[in-house]
């Protein structure tokens, strides 16, 4: 019996990405692009009338981020399988993805033909496929959780220690974080509290040790 194509949409704002996907399926008949676009909230009107059995979004888009438009897409159309495409593998990201809209997988852009494939092959029979890289960011994320569960830190004060490791100063972080300077200076003691370190070489050692941040 002839296996059926599996149909595919792709949307990302930079058309030289979805060229250079489209060249890494020829020859491989049993996929076929039978939707592309470069806005995402067009992407999400045109699968009213253009079902597909697997969606391939970029994460990073203007107007519509991936994220958003696999929530939406998953609660409108939940039989079309998604794969998040993005230049990172933001852990925090990917698992907020995989909870939020059940994504079947997250690459990174710099994958080759092999990849791909075996990417889509997996989801398209019902698995899962997450780059290596991803993989990793996906443990780490996973473990800066536990840490600030563990000492309750908020994720906002998560953000700062990233920021206090790169050196920046109250007034950098805040206007980073777009809050006030008083703002970043109560974070910053609520940290010392929770973490029980007393200056910042500690604090650094804390992060590193719990993986807050890697160098």
């Amino acid at each position: 019996m002839k296996k059926e194509k599996i149909t595919l949409a792709i949307v990302d704002d930079h058309q030289i990405v979805i060229d250079g996907l489209k060249a890494l399926l020829a020859g491989h008949p049993q996929f076929m692009v039978k939707v592309e676009c470069n806005h995402p909230e067009r992407m999400e009107k045109i699968l009213e009338s253009e079902p597909v059995d697997i969606l391939l979004t970029d994460v990073m888009m203007p107007v519509m981020d991936g994220a958003q438009l696999a929530r939406n897409v998953k609660n409108k159309f939940p039989a079309i399988k998604i794969l998040a495409l993005s230049m990172s593998g933001q852990g925090d990201l990917v698992n907020q993805m995989i909870d939020d809209s059940d994504i079947s997988g997250y690459v990174l852009k710099n994958l080759g033909k092999h990849e791909l494939i075996t990417a889509l092959e997996k989801i398209s029979a019902g698995g899962v496929y997450f780059s290596n890289e991803v993989l990793e960011e996906m443990i780490k994320a996973s473990e800066r959780k536990k840490c600030a569960e563990e000492t309750h830190l908020t994720l906002r004060e998560i953000e700062i220690i990233r920021l206090i490791e790169k050196e920046y100063n109250n007034k950098h972080i805040a206007d980073s974080l777009f809050i006030s300077e008083r703002t970043v200076e109560t974070h910053r003691k609520n940290i010392f509290r929770k973490t029980k370190t007393a200056g910042l070489i500690g604090l650094i050692k804390y992060a590193y040790e719990n993986k807050l941040v890697t160098k």
